[in-house]
């Protein structure tokens, strides 16, 4: 009977540790990786443990900001029918056809006039 509770003992309590230790392999190697690449703005993949820095779309493709998918592509769709007619150097001179749309300019709120003080009336 002794020699059983002392077996089981000794697994309760290597199962205690192996516990122990996953749980701290975990937060090592999953959890604060995850943590500090948030905190400097960027992507975690948890699948392959990767930090990544996210990218600006329209610095990648060459399309303006605020310009649909759909918009760009018919205007490159034009811009290319334009060079296999006209060949590419008449097209370098051109000026772009359709600019991207600017947005005004906000004007700061005006003061209301101040209205002049009065003296007061003497009796």
């Amino acid at each position: 009977m002794t020699n059983t509770i002392t077996r089981l003992k000794w697994i309760f309590l290597g199962i205690f540790a192996f516990g122990v230790v996953a749980i701290w392999g975990y937060q090592i190697f999953y959890v604060w990786p995850a943590k500090k690449c948030e905190q400097q703005q960027r992507w975690w993949d948890g699948a392959t443990r990767t930090c990544a820095t996210p990218l600006y779309i329209p610095a990648l493709t060459g399309r303006p900001a605020g310009v649909s998918r759909e918009e760009w592509s018919k205007r490159q769709a034009a811009a290319q029918q334009l060079r296999d007619r006209l060949g590419d150097r008449a097209v370098a001179d051109q000026t772009p056809a359709a600019p991207a749309p600017k947005v005004p300019e906000a004007k700061p709120a005006a003061t209301p006039a101040a209205k002049p003080v009065e003296a007061p009336a003497k009796k």
